[in-house]
């Protein structure tokens, strides 16, 4: 007898996520393959090539169905397919769905100018400009890669591409499609972005090629896919305003629901990927990232990051006086400057490597606290933090995040929610749930909760304001020093 699964794929910043669940959420096998990012931080670019998507896609769908398999599902039938990627980040591609380019990721801060151009001419902020600043940096800078692009997609919405052979510009319903007539003025190619879709509407069937290369039938369902963060709160079971998220990965970020939008500093207002509700959130750059690039980078991979973590529970809250600034690739919300830089500061010859790893795993919890600060200063509640990825695992953290921040923390029954959240809109997309509220309710859980200790609520409110002076303080003489060495190069 078979079992029918929805899959649901997580495309994101360092690595490829694949998830088999059946209509009531069980698991029936995943996947993970990695890949790498060129980053050069003097020019600040951030590009991936979209080909070690596409390699990595297909590895971690073999692999998903190969532990489905193990794990006695003999015979697993893929009934929809939906993908969440990172962005905005640009893929241009030809009319075969083809890179003719490196993605410029959501990292690349290369096209600010544009950015800036853009909203000034258009009042669009944020993600309604989606990739379209990368695109008017591409036009200027390699016009004749531009001339060669057919579209200006996003990740999710290129590999959709290559399934179904339909490009398609995902929409939120409930959201504001592409604003044409906004841009009719800007000098953009706008005849290269795709048409609208709906997200959770089927885009096509997949195509015999691709099949092949993913392991599956021809013909299944590929369901119009969206960004991961959103994906995310759907895995997280996000579903009344004041529920919140820490969606892990190598960025980090934070987002509440809303029953209205509401304008913060730092931060952005979109409709939510539930009808009625706004997410109110802020994307960082590289909080995730940090603890993986002190255990490679700093202790050259000499302990397990497991191992890492269980030494930081042996430091004190507030790691003895040692703060960190999580800044390894700039910083997005609240402070959006590229050239802000990591630092660890108040050491001392006391300090030792649990100390660093300590003071890292605090500043991801300060960084969700300075984003949402403004938030709570608007009157929005927050009811509980859903904690995700690979960080929600730890214990540890999850109370440091829940002491820091002062929210509860929740942790979802399956913690890799981008490719739950994306198996969520594939089961709509399908039919096999008749909304999402209603796919939520039976694909998740909460499996456990965290409250904030008060008695450690003084020292990190003494660390937060540390933590918060500190970027003020030193990004004038780091620029200076940016500036300096880039002069002594030229």
């Amino acid at each position: 007898m078979s079992t029918p699964v929805l899959i649901g794929i997580d495309l994101g910043t360092t690595r490829v996520k694949v998830g088999l669940l059946t209509p009531d959420g069980t698991p029936v096998g995943f996947g993970r393959v990695g890949y790498g990012i060129d980053v050069d931080p003097a020019s600040g670019r951030a590009e991936q090539d979209p080909a070690a998507w596409w390699a990595g896609v297909g590895a971690a769908v073999r692999e998903a169905l190969a532990v489905a398999e193990a794990g006695g599902f003999d015979h697993v039938d893929p009934i929809g397919l939906c993908i969440a990627g990172h962005g905005p980040t640009l893929t241009a591609v030809d009319a075969d769905g083809r890179p003719v380019r490196p993605g410029m990721t959501w990292l690349d801060s290369r096209s600010s100018g544009e950015r800036a151009e853009l909203e000034a001419a258009t009042g669009l902020r944020g993600w309604a400009l989606g990739v379209l600043p990368a695109a008017r940096w591409l036009e200027r800078h390699e016009p004749a890669v531009a001339s060669r692009t057919r579209w200006y997609l996003n990740s999710w919405e290129a590999l959709g591409l290559r399934l179904t052979g339909r490009a398609a510009t995902s929409v939120v319903p409930g959201g504001q499609g592409m604003p044409r007539g906004a841009l009719a003025g800007s000098g953009l190619a706008l005849h290269r972005v795709a048409p609208d879709a709906n997200v959770g509407t089927v885009l096509g069937g997949l195509l015999p090629d691709a099949a092949r290369h993913l392991g599956l039938r021809a013909g299944i369902p590929i369901v119009v896919g969206l960004v991961d963060a959103f994906a995310s709160f759907h895995g997280a079971r996000m579903l009344e305003p004041g529920d919140a998220i820490d969606v892990g990965g190598a960025a980090g970020g934070f987002g509440v629901y809303a029953d209205r939008p509401i304008e913060v500093a730092g931060g952005f207002t979109t409709p939510a990927p539930l009808p009625g509700l706004y997410s109110v959130g802020g994307a960082m750059a590289a909080t995730g990232a940090a603890l993986d690039w002190l255990g490679s980078e700093i202790l050259n991979g000499s302990m397990t990051v497991d191992a890492l973590l269980a030494e930081a529970r042996t430091v004190p809250p507030g790691a003895e006086g040692l703060v960190f600034l999580p800044y390894l690739a700039g910083e997005r919300s609240p402070l959006w400057d590229p050239s802000a830089r990591g630092v660890f500061a108040g050491l001392t010859l006391r300090h030792t490597r649990a100390h660093l790893v300590r003071a890292t795993l605090e500043a991801a919890a300060l960084a969700i606290r300075h984003v949402a600060a403004p938030m709570l200063e608007a009157g929005i509640e927050v009811r509980a933090m859903r904690a995700c990825g690979g960080p929600a695992r730890d214990d540890g953290w999850n109370q440091i995040k829940a002491d820091v921040t002062g929210f509860p923390v929740e942790v979802p029954r399956l913690r890799e929610t981008a490719a739950v959240g994306a198996a969520i809109v594939a089961a709509v997309g399908v039919g096999v749930h008749p909304d999402l509220p209603t796919a939520i309710r039976a694909m998740t859980a909460i499996d456990r909760r965290f409250e904030p200790d008060p008695d450690r609520r003084g020292v990190y409110h003494e660390l937060y304001a540390a933590y918060t002076a500190l970027h003020p303080a030193v990004a004038p003489i780091l620029r200076e020093l940016a500036a300096a060495r880039a002069e002594a190069v030229a």
